[in-house]
């Protein structure tokens, strides 16, 4: 009896080991999340255009663009960005990151909003939405709180609701549709109770009809800053009838982000104006 015991109880030892050993192999197998997320606040206007939408040709230039005004947006990893270079090559709009969630701020966001505005271009913030971490309302407050807001000196753009996949999971933040519509709604009334401005609303015409079931609802207040890397911005969300500004490219010039205002520098002076 005991060798029988000692049997079993060796077999039952080689078993285990085998169960831990294979569980092992397995976990060596699978992506690790950790290592495949970026790190929180990380995030950038257009982070999720090129592995969602893809990338296909450029805008066309002469007349077509005539009547077009060219931006770029910037985030904290350019770092200080040459704005004369910049200012030299036609960029007359900028927008900055400001905030991300309520747990980041942009470490250079001062070199990048105010150097913008010291070369002569009309300046802008913008938040990167988090719908997951905690309310509209309290998004738009920290944002305001952090440089989003808006002064009535003909060369500040109104902010800017960067909505788009989320790269730290969920593509919509695990949301419904209609969650997700109230959430940009809280953002989007918060906003304005605080600055008196209507929000632009950024974002990809795919993850909106994705993620908020294409509500056309915000368009009448809203100007749209459309996502889309190719030679035309393609069909918007619903509701809007046109674009005003157009992120076309992430591989532009000095920065790597390029947009288009829908219009001359006129137009753009009557957006920072209000």
């Amino acid at each position: 009896m005991s060798v029988h015991r000692s049997g079993t109880a060796r077999v039952r030892r080689l078993t285990a080991a085998g169960v831990l050993l294979a569980a092992f192999s397995l976990l060596l197998t699978l992506p690790s999340a950790a290592a495949t997320a970026p790190a929180r606040g990380s995030a950038y206007m257009g982070m999720g255009v090129v592995p969602h939408d893809g990338r296909g040709g450029t805008p066309a230039g002469g007349n077509a663009a005539a009547a077009q005004t060219e931006g770029v947006d910037v985030a904290s990893y350019q770092g200080n960005v040459a704005w004369s270079t910049l200012w030299s090559s036609g960029v007359k709009w900028a927008y900055s990151k400001a905030t991300e969630g309520t747990y980041y701020t942009n470490p250079s966001f001062a070199q990048q909003y105010n150097g913008s505005y010291n070369v002569g271009m009309i300046r802008g913030a913008y938040h990167f939405a988090t719908p997951d971490t905690t309310s509209g309302a309290a998004q738009a407050n920290y944002f305001v709180d952090h440089g989003g807001g808006w002064s009535r000196d003909g060369r500040t753009l109104p902010g800017t609701l960067d909505i788009e996949w989320n790269p730290y999971g969920a593509a919509c933040y695990g949301k419904t549709a209609s969650a997700m519509v109230s959430w940009i709604a809280d953002f989007l009334n918060t906003y304005k109770a605080r600055t008196g401005r209507d929000a632009v609303i950024y974002t990809a015409t795919s993850w909106w009809t994705d993620c908020t079931g294409n509500y056309g609802g915000f368009a009448a207040n809203n100007p749209l800053w459309i996502a889309r890397y190719a030679a035309d911005p393609g069909t918007l969300p619903a509701g809007w009838g046109y674009y005003t500004m157009w992120q076309y490219t992430s591989s532009g010039p000095t920065v790597g982000d390029h947009d288009k205002f829908n219009g001359a520098l006129d137009r753009v002076q009557a957006l920072a104006n209000g």
